[in-house]
């Protein structure tokens, strides 16, 4: 009896151990792993534009390079799941991925293949989600958790965190119009009088009958140029008209000096110099002296 109780007591011993090592040598596996959230708003809005959300996985032991599958744990409180749009993403567009509920309030989205990255030491794997929130939503909460998992779908690391969910804030009211003041009060306009008016009659004058004759009336009223008689521009027409006959008449005399004299020079050009100084013999014959 004895024997029994000291192997049993063995076997546990042993057990114990076992179970102390495996602790030992999976703390420091979980704690060479990291995720971190970046990309979350303050707060989401509600009809507003979809946010994008990052998840990063990052080791730091010594430990060779690995594939990584995401899955994206979504809770809401205040809103149902219907009205939550989540995408994920990657550089060539929407990543496949698969779907399930948990309850009305949990939801689950899991990627159908391995992340396109590897991570290794010193080195990240992201994911990214687009995350959208529509209806009529008061006011809700949402926990976000993204978990990274190995090949044999082991959990590596996680990261939680929550955001407040409203809906779009109304425009502010249009402030009241301003009273009118007693200034701009348009006064009351007096009803017209239904008592008749009386006009009064003014008297028309008559016309008087001119006794100057009509000529004279007509006379009166033109011009000093445009009445009869001799008057300054007669006299200057006739004074200009005067010059213009004696400057013509002296230009007329001075042409006819002037040609006499050159018909001269041209002739006397034309002789010989021996022909300039020889006098011109007379045709007529010598007269005698008178005694």
């Amino acid at each position: 009896m004895m024997t029994v109780w000291r192997y049993a007591l063995r076997v546990g011993v042993v057990l114990a151990c076992l179970s102390g090592v495996q602790a030992a040598l999976a703390a420091p596996a979980h704690a060479a792993f990291s995720t971190e959230l970046s990309g979350l708003p303050a707060e989401f809005t509600a009809g507003g534009r979809a946010e994008t959300v990052s998840a990063v996985v990052s080791r730091s032991d010594n430990g060779g390079c690995q594939k990584v599958r995401w899955s994206m744990l979504v809770q809401v409180r205040g809103l149902g799941l219907d009205q939550v749009r989540i995408d994920r993403v990657e550089e060539t567009g929407s990543f496949p991925v698969q779907v399930s509920t948990e309850g009305g309030a949990t939801a689950r989205l899991t990627d159908r293949q391995l992340d396109p990255g590897t991570l290794c030491r010193d080195r990240t794997v992201t994911a990214q989600y687009r995350v959208a929130f529509v209806g009529d939503v008061g006011e809700g909460r949402v926990t976000l958790a993204a978990e990274a998992y190995d090949v044999n779908n082991r959990l590596l690391a996680r990261q939680t965190a929550t955001r407040s969910v409203v809906g779009e804030r109304a425009a502010p009211p249009a402030p009241p119009a301003p009273e009118p003041t007693a200034e701009s009060t348009p006064e009351p306009t007096p009803e017209p009088s239904l008592e008749p008016t009386v006009e009064a009659e003014i008297p028309v004058e008559e016309p008087v009958e001119s006794t100057e004759p009509a000529v004279a009336e007509a006379g009166a009223n033109r011009p000093v140029a445009q009445s009869g008689g001799f008057g300054m521009v007669h006299a200057a027409f006739l004074l200009g008209g005067l010059l213009l006959f004696l400057g013509v008449s002296l230009l007329l005399r001075l042409r006819h000096l002037i040609r006499p004299a050159a018909a001269t020079d041209a002739a006397a050009e034309e002789l010989s110099p021996h022909e300039r100084w020889e006098r011109p013999v007379s045709a007529r014959r010598w007269r005698p002296a008178r005694r």
